[in-house]
């Protein structure tokens, strides 16, 4: 049960500016205080120096336990959320891949009405304006070029919950779609393309600020030909995706996007599915079949690789094993894609912020999570 006011003491609280050691005081679900000394009277928590960081963040994410975003009923959605914010995951965005466009619709109606209960954080649309050479687990057949009347349909039936829409630039009216995006509040992510360096750059310049889990899913890096990976690692207004289980992107790739960009540019996400959680076997990603083996997701009929099953705070576990410091990791899963999809109060520890909140233990495994103020499990 909530506690109207606690302080967790003994913590050392990772803000934006660096890892607070002291105390911090919730009151009535969001953070009221951080100090240092004797935090006076009222109920206490002593947490034993442990690290206490923002509740995790992710904004791509397509499912988990069996269910997934595209075409889940409201509580096969409830379900993904509560397996994330029981990992420590408490915001995230519903993920949707390319499907028709009466089905795309119904699917965001759905998810806006648990943005409304505030379930999710907002919805993100991969597809369906995105190369068919790069579709990865979309289905070919259900890609289409931008078109600003579909969005601003979505834009409708999303009811100001559509967060962020991923578009391949080199596709007819591409730019036209950012533009209108970013117009409307919504962020544009660059991805799921065969662009060219300067395609790329010309939609950073229409208002494109996110790269949709680079390296996968677009033309690779040529030092004669750079394609969409070094003009996206290069524009400090992008914000870059990373998939860090280790099998989207190699670890040495990896270390060289945190090297490059900078922890503060990375958001980590895990493009996870509804397998996540369960184990190997046979599963759906949209109108695909995937087959999970050893962990690993694979489309049953082309063999590409097809979303990760891991939860959040493992991509922030394979990040330190980079040398990427605890507290950098940490904010690249949680503040970094916070304000990347400017969602206010969320993925950070400061005054006013929601008590979004995890305890972690020596080797950054979960041991406590807090959802707006009560403790989970």
């Amino acid at each position: 049960m909530a506690q109207t006011s606690l302080t967790l003491t003994g913590a050392r609280v990772v803000t934006a500016d660096g890892v607070h050691e002291g105390w911090i005081r919730i009151d009535d679900g969001r953070v009221a205080e951080l100090g240092t000394g004797d935090p006076g009277a009222g109920e206490r928590y002593d947490v034993g120096g442990a690290l206490v960081a923002p509740g995790l963040v992710d904004t791509h994410v397509h499912g988990g336990k069996g269910h997934s975003f595209p075409g889940s009923s409201p509580e096969g959605v409830r379900e993904i959320v509560e397996f994330n914010r029981a990992a420590g995951v408490t915001s995230l965005v519903g993920g949707l891949v390319a499907a028709s466009p009466e089905a795309t619709l119904r699917q965001v109606e759905t998810l806006a009405e648990l943005c409304d209960e505030g379930e999710l954080a907002g919805i993100y649309l991969e597809g369906p304006f995105i190369a068919r050479a790069r579709c990865g687990a979309h289905d070919p057949d259900l890609l289409r070029d931008p078109d600003t009347t579909e969005f601003d349909a979505w834009l409708a039936a999303g009811r100001g919950h559509v967060r962020m829409i991923t578009v391949a630039p080199e596709l007819p009216g591409a730019l036209d779609l950012i533009r209108a995006a970013t117009s409307s509040g919504v962020v544009a992510a660059v991805g799921h393309t065969e662009a060219d360096y300067e395609q790329t750059l010309a939609a950073v310049e229409a208002g494109a600020t996110v790269a949709t889990h680079l390296y996968n899913a677009m033309s690779p890096l040529k030092h004669r030909e750079p394609g969409p990976i070094a003009a996206l690692l290069g524009d400090e207004r992008v914000t870059v995706e990373l998939i860090l289980d280790n099998v989207h992107v190699h670890p040495g790739a990896a270390r060289l996007v945190f090297d490059a960009a900078g922890a503060d540019r990375v958001s980590l996400v895990t493009d996870a599915m509804s397998a996540t959680g369960l184990g190997d076997g046979e599963y759906t990603l949209g109108e695909l079949r995937v087959r999970v083996h050893d962990g690993k997701a694979h489309v049953v009929e082309t063999g590409a690789i097809a979303s990760s099953t891991i939860v959040l705070p493992q991509a922030v576990r394979n990040a330190v094993a980079l040398g990427v410091p605890a507290e950098d990791a940490i904010r690249s899963a949680s503040s970094v894609p916070a304000t990347a999809l400017g969602l206010p109060g969320i993925g950070v520890v400061e005054t006013g912020a929601h008590a979004d909140l995890i305890v972690l233990n020596h080797d950054l495994s979960v041991a406590d999570v807090m959802y707006r103020g009560r403790w989970v499990g």
